[in-house]
C-alpha cells in the first residue's frame, strides 16, 4: 500500500490496480453471499407448520389429563358453592326469610290497618298448616319483615324532610339519625332476648319475630312525624298518642299468645311467680314501643 504526498501535506492512500470492488463481486453471478436464505428450507424440511400447531392444540384438549383437570376443577368449584350456601345458611337463615317477606298488597293493607286500629280484631291467632306457620300473605296475624323494613326506610327519609324544612339538613346528620334507630332497634331485641333466657320461657317466639314485632312502631312514627309537618306540633301529639296507644295494644295481644303458651293452649290463667314474670315481660315489652317511637321522633318536630 503506497501514500503519496498532496500540496497540502497530507498523504493519500494509492489505490492498487489489482483491487477489486465488494459491488462488483457481490453484483456478480458467481459470488458467494454473506448470509444465506434458509426460510425456504424450513418451510420445505416443516410442511404444513400452522397445520401441525393446531394439531398439537387439538391434541391437548384431547388429552386424557386435561380432561381430569377439568372435571376435578368443577368439582372444587361446586363443593366450594355448596359449602358456602351451607355455611350462609347457618349463619344467615336464607330459607326463613323468604317465608317473612311472602306478603302481597292485601296483607300489607290489612296489617297497616290492624297496627294503626288494632281494637275491632278478635282472632289473633297465628295459622297453621302441618305444623308450620303459614304465610303471611294468608294470614293477617302472622309476623313479617316487609313492613318493618319499608317502615325502617321511610322513617328515615321521613326525618331527612323533616330536617330539611328546619334548614337543619345535613348527610351526617341524616347517618346519625339512621344508625341511632338502628342500633335502639338492636338494643330492644338484644334486651328482650336475654329477659326471655332469664326467665326460661318455652316459646316459639324467634329472634327474626321479635325484630319484626320491634319493627312495627315505626308505622306510628311516620305517622305522628308526617302529621305534624302537616298540621303543627299539636297533631304530632295527637297522632302519636293514638298510635303508641295502638302498639301497645296490639302487642299485648300478640305475644300473649307467644309468652304464655301454655295458659293460652289450657285456655285458662296459670298462677304461679313464672306466671306473674311473663305477664310483667310482656308489658314491658308493650310498653318500651311508646317510648322508643317519642324518643326518636319528638326532636323532628319544632
Amino acid at each position: 500500500m503506497d501514500y503519496t504526498a498532496s500540496p497540502g501535506g497530507f498523504r493519500q492512500r494509492k489505490l492498487q490496480p489489482n483491487m477489486r470492488l465488494r459491488n462488483s463481486s457481490m453484483d456478480g453471478s458467481d459470488g458467494s453471499q454473506l448470509f444465506d436464505d434458509t426460510s425456504g428450507a424450513v418451510a420445505r424440511n416443516q410442511p404444513g407448520g400452522s397445520q401441525a400447531a393446531g394439531f398439537s392444540g387439538q391434541s391437548l384438549l384431547s388429552d386424557p389429563m386435561s380432561n381430569l383437570a377439568m372435571a376435578y376443577g368443577s368439582s372444587l368449584a361446586s363443593q366450594g358453592r355448596e359449602m358456602v350456601d351451607k355455611n350462609l345458611d347457618r349463619f344467615i337463615p336464607i330459607s326463613k326469610l323468604k317465608y317473612y317477606f311472602a306478603v302481597d298488597t292485601v296483607y300489607v293493607g290489612k296489617k297497616l290497618g290492624l297496627l294503626v286500629f288494632p281494637y275491632m280484631h278478635e282472632n289473633w291467632e297465628v295459622s297453621y298448616q302441618q305444623d308450620s306457620p303459614v304465610a303471611p300473605r294468608f294470614d293477617v296475624n302472622a309476623p313479617d319483615l316487609y313492613i318493618p323494613t319499608m317502615g325502617f326506610i321511610t322513617y328515615v327519609l321521613v326525618a331527612g324532610l323533616a330536617l330539611g324544612t328546619q334548614n337543619r339538613f345535613s348527610p351526617e346528620l341524616l347517618g346519625v339519625q339512621a344508625s341511632s334507630a338502628l342500633v335502639w332497634l338492636i338494643m330492644e331485641v338484644l334486651a328482650v332476648l336475654l329477659s326471655l333466657y332469664l326467665v326460661t320461657v318455652n316459646t316459639d317466639l324467634t329472634t327474626i319475630d321479635l325484630l319484626a314485632f320491634s319493627g312495627y312502631k315505626y308505622v306510628g312514627m311516620i305517622v305522628g312525624v308526617v302529621a305534624g309537618l302537616l298540621f303543627g306540633r299539636s297533631a304530632y301529639y295527637l297522632s302519636l298518642i293514638w298510635c303508641c296507644a295502638a302498639i301497645f295494644v296490639f302487642m299485648i295481644r300478640t305475644l300473649r299468645l307467644k309468652l304464655l303458651s301454655e295458659a293460652a293452649a289450657e285456655g285458662r290463667l296459670v298462677r304461679g311467680t313464672r306466671n306473674q314474670l311473663r305477664m310483667y315481660l310482656t308489658m314491658s315489652i308493650a310498653a318500651a314501643q311508646p317510648i322508643f317511637m317519642y324518643w326518636l321522633t319528638y326532636h323532628l318536630i319544632r
